[in-house]
Parts: structure tokens; C-alpha cells; sequence
């Protein structure tokens, strides 16, 4: 160990030993540099976006320790980086991240940034939900990227929200940001939205079965949703007209459950947004069309088996 001196060093050894481990690279990164990067860079305290001269700077005995003991703690528990560093990044800002809620990841962040164009172009958004918001991730960036809207973000598990009470204090957006418990709309009556995004859980379970170690650590709340994954998107796809404005925008992350949903509503016009790496399993659908389809949403939640 006497070998390792730098953090260039430590990112080297920390990425070969998680492949060696075998880890499961699905929690903001896809591969082993980039994890060890985020144990290194995140546990001494600093950016992402660090300048590459700064590989070469040596970690004091101290920091190496630490280090080195975050990095058999990864191998030997599978705990997600972030949740062993306290942070992760989304949309180019950094959340508090523990096992209250999912790891901040989903592909909304680059709608965030690229400020959902073009589904927004030419709309006048005030009001947004984040709706099963978890770490507060989607709906906070969403208010830092748009100073004047107003946004509230809702969750069912009340660890999530004090988890997402403290994400809005660390980026001091309490005057933009309101946090409230609720099981989807169930409460928030009356409350109306131009512009309302979910990432709801989606995992079937059989899924959730074959998941490795890792996601154990998550909340089996924010991940699962019976045999097909809908048990939640179906219940969004019902109730969110009474909740959007006339023009109102509703966008939905489903994942893998994309072809469940689209088997059993072929009528519904999903538009499946295009990322930089292609579909993601995220829809956007104009209210309109959601009271448009309406009966066949209910006549799907009705004829569904049983599970």
C-alpha cells in the first residue's frame, strides 16, 4: 500500500479492485473509473470537476486510511458509493444521499438541463410537481434551473422527505420549494400544475428479485411496483388531468416497464423522449390526451390480473 500516494493512485486501485469484486455499477455510474472516482474525490471533499493537475497531489496518511477503508467497505458490503460518501450528483448539483431514499439518477437530469426543450418551448410554466420525489433531486433542480417557478415535491415516506427538507436547505430554496407528504395525489387536493414529472418506483418483481446486492440497500418502497411495474405509473396516468392545467404537461420515467405499459394502453399516444443514449423508458403526454384516453386508462387498471 506503500505505493499509493496520489489520488490518481487511489482512483487506479480503487477501480481495479471493484472490478475484481465484481460490483454492480448502476447508481449514477456505469463503470468502475467513475465510481472510484466519486469514493475519492467525494470523501476528500472535493468537486467532481476537478482539474486533472490535481491527480498528482498526494493524500495525507490520514486521508489514505480513510480512503482505503471506503473502498473495502464497498467491496465487502456492495453499499452504493454514494450512500458511503453521504453525496451524489444530479444535474450538475450535489445531493445528500442515504438510505432514506433512491440514490439520485434518473435520466430527467439531462431534460433538467437542456430545460425540457422541446416539450416546454413556447409554455409558461409557474407552477411544477415532482411527484414520488425521494431525495428532493428532480424537483430542486428543477427550481435551481428555474428561478421562477414554483415547485412542490410530494413523496409517501416521510424519511424521504426530511432526506429532500434537507437537500432543499443545503441549496437555500425554501422560498421556491415545498415538500409535502402525500401517496401520489391523494394529497393534493385541489393543487394544479403546468408542468408535473415523476419518476415513480417501477420494478417488477420479478425484477426486484435478480437485482444485485447493491440495491438492497435502497428503499424496497421507491422501487417496486407488482408484476409489471405499473402499479403506480397507471394510477398517475388516472388522476393526473384533475391536477394539470389546461395545457398542462405530464412526464413519467417507467424504465424497462415501457413495453408492459404500451401492450396494455396501444392507444394512448406516449411520445418516448430520445436521450443522448437513446430511450429511457421516460413519456410525455399532454393532458388533453390523458382525458382523451381516460376510459381506456380505467378499463386497464380494471382488467388487469390481480397480483
Amino acid at each position: 500500500m506503500q505505493d499509493l500516494a496520489t489520488i490518481i493512485d487511489l482512483i487506479r486501485y480503487a477501480a481495479s479492485r471493484f472490478n475484481a469484486a465484481g460490483l454492480t455499477f448502476g447508481h449514477s455510474h456505469d463503470n468502475a473509473i467513475d465510481e472510484a472516482s466519486h469514493l475519492l474525490l467525494s470523501s476528500l471533499h472535493l468537486p467532481p470537476d476537478l482539474p486533472p493537475a490535481y491527480g498528482s497531489a498526494r493524500l495525507t496518511a490520514d486521508e489514505k486510511a480513510a480512503v482505503l477503508a471506503l473502498v473495502e467497505r464497498r467491496i465487502q458490503t456492495r453499499e452504493p458509493v454514494a450512500y458511503l460518501v453521504g453525496e451524489a450528483w444530479f444535474a450538475g448539483m450535489p445531493f445528500k444521499s442515504d438510505p432514506r431514499a433512491l440514490v439520485p439518477r434518473s435520466p430527467i437530469a439531462e431534460l433538467i438541463e437542456d430545460g425540457f426543450s422541446p416539450w416546454l418551448d413556447g409554455r409558461e410554466v409557474e407552477r411544477a410537481l415532482d411527484l414520488c420525489t425521494g431525495s428532493g433531486c428532480i424537483g430542486i433542480a428543477m427550481a435551481a434551473y428555474n428561478p421562477h417557478w414554483q415547485v412542490d415535491i410530494a413523496d409517501i415516506s416521510n424519511d424521504a422527505l426530511a432526506l429532500a427538507g434537507e437537500n432543499i436547505q443545503r441549496h437555500q430554496l425554501g422560498a421556491q420549494v415545498r415538500a409535502l407528504r402525500s401517496d401520489l395525489f391523494s394529497g393534493l387536493a385541489g393543487e394544479r400544475y403546468d408542468l408535473i414529472v415523476s419518476n415513480p418506483p417501477y420494478v417488477t418483481d420479478a425484477e426486484y428479485a435478480a437485482l444485485p446486492g447493491e440495491y438492497a440497500h435502497e428503499p424496497k418502497l421507491g422501487l417496486t411496483a407488482g408484476s409489471d411495474g405499473l402499479d403506480l405509473a397507471l394510477r398517475i396516468l388516472r388522476d393526473a388531468p384533475e391536477h394539470l392545467n389546461e395545457n398542462g404537461l405530464l412526464i413519467v420515467e417507467v424504465g424497462e416497464s415501457e413495453r408492459a405499459l404500451v401492450a396494455l394502453l396501444p392507444e394512448v399516444p406516449f411520445v418516448w423522449i430520445e436521450f443522448k443514449v437513446g430511450q429511457m423508458g421516460i413519456f410525455a403526454l399532454e393532458r388533453g390526451d390523458l382525458i382523451e384516453h381516460a376510459a381506456d386508462i380505467r378499463a386497464a387498471m380494471a382488467n388487469r390480473p390481480r397480483h
